[in-house]
């Protein structure tokens, strides 16, 4: 059976950056308040577990191996995120993240993705007397209240939505451990995007498929929607990043934005229509049909703001950020639209849209890669961002096969 996130012992991973950092178990033994025996059966447990040797143990102390290393590096990281999370956060103890353990994080996340006490425990497996029992002693430890109950459900607190955000992405942080000290663990792994609407038609696909030859093993998850949609998943590390327009920059600080190439907007209609194929029409001309446009304050809303300010506004009855159902709009009427021609390329070579005039000069958007400030991909993570950024300089000169 494969190992999960929070099958492992919090304890017993606290402990490996003390044994790495001084070399010995007692030190890790003290540093998580064990006795040394108890330790070492611990950390014999999670090897087994995870399919390696964490440690060379030797007369002379505990030589961390590679994997005892990536795991030790990955377990910090996760130990910050939590502490991040329930820092000043009320009266409790001085270290709670200290204090945590496996069930409990389990739990609450449990609880906090599905909104019920019933749900939760079914999900986890556990009673529902040992999920109320791990939010009370998280609360606890936290010296805060973590879940209030509104009529006949529960919703979190301000703290308790910190303290899930930090629990997942401490879990993303130790499932990246597991996937990486395995035996195989440069060829498998999972890779979770989102998936903005610039990046769905060449980019996306064929980067994929290039990763899914080199790593057969990988899982790959897509997750769909705006930037809006996607950027609190991303922050909350249920996503590893996002591919699409990124934001003017400088963007969010707790974000990292890596460019892949730049794409413009043009005017599009169904092939039938009057204006399609037209080389420069005017904006009268243009305002005389109706529009499909952005929601207002996106990027794309803006440009069309752009294009008739000084003039009077043309008829825009449907606001939609859907690529699908604006392209079924497009070819039942004589809507006209601002969109990416990479979006619909394969309605155009169909025959089935058309552009309008050329690409707007004034519409130029950077297309890349949103990540959070900090992250540290993955084997098969890093393999499929440079597959992203190969596939972009091949389209950018059009010499992709």
């Amino acid at each position: 059976m494969e190992t999960q996130t929070f099958d492992l012992n919090l304890r017993h991973l606290r402990a490996l950056s003390a044994i790495v950092a001084r070399g010995s178990m007692s030190a890790g033994a003290q540093a998580v308040s064990l006795s040394q025996p108890a330790l070492t059966q611990g950390l014999a447990k999670l090897e087994r577990q995870l399919g390696a040797s964490l440690f060379d143990r030797r007369r002379d102390g505990a030589i961390p191996t590679r994997a005892g290393l990536a795991m030790a590096e990955r377990a910090e990281a996760a130990f910050r995120h939590l502490r991040a999370a329930v820092r000043g956060s009320g009266r409790g103890f001085a270290r709670p993240e200290q204090l945590m353990t496996a069930t409990q994080l389990r739990a609450f996340l449990a609880l906090s993705d599905i909104g019920s006490f019933i749900g939760a425990g079914v999900a986890t497996s556990l009673s529902q007397p040992a999920i109320h029992r791990a939010v009370r002693d998280l609360e606890q430890v936290c010296g805060v209240t973590l879940v209030e109950r509104r009529g006949r459900g529960i919703a979190l607190t301000e703290a308790g939505r910190r303290l899930a955000r930090g629990i997942r992405l401490a879990g993303s942080e130790i499932a990246a451990g597991i996937v990486e000290v395995a035996p195989d663990g440069s060829a498998r792994g999972a890779v979770v995007m989102g998936a903005m609407p610039l990046s769905r038609a060449h980019l996306l696909p064929w980067a994929i498929a290039r990763v899914a030859d080199a790593a057969p093993l990988t899982r790959f998850d897509v997750v769909e929607g705006s930037w809006r949609d996607l950027v609190e998943p991303l922050r909350d590390g249920a996503i590893d990043f996002m591919i699409g327009a990124l934001r003017p920059q400088p963007g969010p600080p707790d974000l990292e934005q890596q460019p892949l190439m730049r794409d413009r907007l043009a005017i599009v209609a169904r092939a039938g229509h009057p204006l399609a194929g037209a080389k420069a029409p005017g904006r009268a001309a243009l305002a005389h049909y109706p529009w499909i446009v952005g929601r207002a304050g996106s990027p794309i809303r803006t440009v069309w703001d752009e294009m008739f300010r000084g003039d009077a506004t043309p008829n825009a009855p449907i606001e939609c950020g859907s690529v699908m159902v604006i392209r079924g709009l497009l070819r039942e009427r004589d809507f006209l639209t601002l969109l990416s021609p990479d979006q619909i390329a394969l309605e155009i070579d169909s025959g089935m849209l058309a552009t309008v005039g050329p690409p707007l000069e004034e519409s130029e958007r950077m297309i890349g890669i949103t990540t959070r400030a900090g992250w540290r991909p993955t084997h098969v993570q890093a393999l499929f961002i440079n597959a992203l950024k190969e596939i972009a300089v091949q389209l950018r000169t059009q010499d992709f096969q």
